[in-house]
């Protein structure tokens, strides 16, 4: 059994090569949750004041890394299941928006417990 993930920026191609794996091999695709995503309209149209006071930035983190750990233990029970974006990504833009002040000290920490608990399984 593998799980195949495909990475990159956002607007590089992930969910297009996604598919096209995913037809050639015969598997299901795991796609990144944006669609019903609450947090994520929010998180761009937040000015820095209510960005600070709702703490959007760490939401939105956390409900990306809930919904990969998600996907990864679906893909992890058929064979050779694609993904579109990797639990290292996410920690990688935790990172930085931490490194830009949008996330504290304490959120990232918070975060890399949680990754590190979930990394365990």
């Amino acid at each position: 059994m593998s799980v195949i993930v495909i990475g990159g920026m956002i607007g590089a191609g992930k969910t297009s090569v996604a598919k096209l794996l995913g037809e050639e091999l015969g598997t299901e695709v795991f796609f990144e949750q944006v669609d019903d995503n609450p947090l994520l309209e929010l998180f761009y149209t937040a000015d820095e004041q209510e960005e600070q006071e709702k703490r959007y930035p760490f939401l939105l983190q956390l409900t990306f890394l809930s919904s990969r750990f998600r996907s990864i233990k679906k893909a992890l029970y058929d064979k050779n299941n694609v993904l579109d974006r990797s639990i290292y990504e996410d920690w990688y833009f935790c990172k930085v928006n931490h490194d830009i002040g949008r996330i504290s000290e304490l959120e990232f920490k918070i975060y890399e417990e949680l990754l590190d608990n979930m990394m365990e399984e």
